[in-house]
C-alpha cells in the first residue's frame, strides 16, 4: 500500500468490526458519534473505555486485553501521547490495522504499528473517509 487514500480504502473495505479505544457514553462527543455513524453503515463496534460498562448498545471492555475475540480494526480517541502505548496494546492483542481519529498523529505510534505489519492511518476521520468512499461495513 503506498497512499493513504488506499490504505483507508483496504481498511474499510476489509473490516466489519471497529475496536474503538476511547469511545465515550456521551453522545455529543466524537468519540460516541463516529461509532454510532459507523454502526449505522453496518460496521460492528466494540468500545473500550475503562468506565463504561456499554456504549452505542454494546458492552464496553477496560482495555483491549479484556475483549474476549479476536481483534482487526482500532480506531482511536485518544491523545498523541498517549498513542504509541495503544500500538504497543493493540499489537499484543493481535489487531491488524490501527486508526487514529482526525487530529491525532503519533511518530511512535506510526513505528510500533507499522513494524508490527498493521495497516495504519491517523489524522483521519472514519465518517469522512467513510462518506468520501461511499462504502457500507463488508459483509462477513
Amino acid at each position: 500500500m503506498s497512499t493513504t487514500d488506499e490504505i483507508v480504502e483496504k481498511i474499510l473495505t476489509s473490516y466489519d468490526t471497529i475496536t474503538v479505544v476511547g469511545a465515550s457514553a456521551n453522545p455529543a462527543k466524537p468519540a460516541n458519534e463516529v461509532p454510532t455513524h459507523m454502526q449505522h453503515h453496518g460496521w460492528r463496534i466494540i468500545p473500550i473505555n475503562p468506565t463504561a460498562t456499554e456504549i452505542v448498545g454494546e458492552p464496553a471492555y477496560p482495555s483491549l486485553a479484556d475483549v474476549p475475540e479476536q481483534i482487526g480494526l482500532v480506531d482511536v480517541f485518544r491523545p498523541g501521547p498517549e498513542c504509541a502505548e495503544v500500538a504497543r496494546q493493540a499489537v499484543a492483542a493481535g489487531a491488524t490495522a490501527l486508526w487514529l481519529q482526525l487530529g491525532i498523529t503519533s511518530p511512535e505510534a506510526r513505528e510500533i504499528a507499522e513494524s508490527a505489519g498493521l495497516l495504519y492511518v491517523e489524522d483521519r476521520c472514519l465518517v469522512i473517509e467513510q462518506r468520501r468512499t461511499g462504502l457500507s461495513a463488508p459483509r462477513a
